[in-house]
């Protein structure tokens, strides 16, 4: 079955805060030629552009963060990790020792990082989001786990870093195939969300896998949270 969806890409909208001068069209005009030319307009303040879109982006990120329909993945598996095969403590694939023995969630750039809310607070690699093994290999997948079974609507992606690299969102129904909610082009850019929205699946989920295609961004392609949205 064929589902509409809708993504959400670049979070940043200004333009409902920004004022406008402009006469309205049925404004009656002038009778008489002013005395002296109006002034000219003055310009914004440099830089309050981008406060403003700051502004809205923080507040955009604090109400997904705090969604009461919303939930973060608690478990995590992946294609690949950048921690297997580079870190020093890694003896094999998410085998470690010392530090790492007990708490794979520390593991840097494991799937583990891409567990609860967001961490990371700067675009760019970060050994608290997922990293996939190597770079520009092609496709690589996040396999995620979520607390309580829901009729899903939604999936956000926090990605961190080579953002606009995912082509497919997949949701499984217990012990059955995955449905795919959503496949095309990415279109996040910098730190931010890719968040697909879909009518309530028919059956209950709690389990997720994001498929990136990462030769499509050169460079490190990390993930920081996925967020699933849906009521039980």
């Amino acid at each position: 079955m064929e589902r509409a969806f809708v993504v959400i890409g670049g979070l940043l909208g200004v333009g409902s805060l920004l004022l406008t001068c402009s006469k309205l069209a049925d404004e009656a005009p002038a009778t008489t030629a002013p005395t002296h030319p109006a002034p000219a307009a003055t310009a914004a303040p440099a830089g309050w552009v981008a406060d403003v879109a700051g502004a809205d982006w923080a507040l955009r990120q604090d109400a997904i963060r705090n969604d009461p329909d919303g939930q973060w993945a608690v478990d995590a598996t992946a294609s690949s990790s950048l921690a297997a095969a580079v870190d020093a403590e890694v003896v094999g694939p998410y085998a470690v020792v010392g530090p790492y023995a007990t708490d794979l969630s520390n593991v840097p750039s494991s799937p583990k990082r891409a567990t609860g809310p967001p961490d990371v607070d700067h675009y760019g690699h970060n050994q608290n989001a997922w990293t996939p093994a190597s770079l520009d290999a092609g496709i690589e997948w996040l396999d995620l786990t979520f607390a309580r079974p829901v009729h899903a609507t939604g999936v956000r992606v926090r990605e961190s870093c080579g953002s606009g690299a995912i082509v497919k969102i997949e949701l499984f129904e217990a012990n059955s195939a995955p449905h795919t909610v959503w496949q095309g082009l990415d279109p996040t850019r910098e730190l931010n969300y890719l968040e697909v929205r879909f009518p309530a699946t028919d059956y209950p989920t709690r389990h997720a896998r994001v498929t990136l295609a990462t030769n499509t961004v050169h460079g490190w392609n990390e993930i920081d949270a996925v967020q699933l949205v849906g009521k039980p």
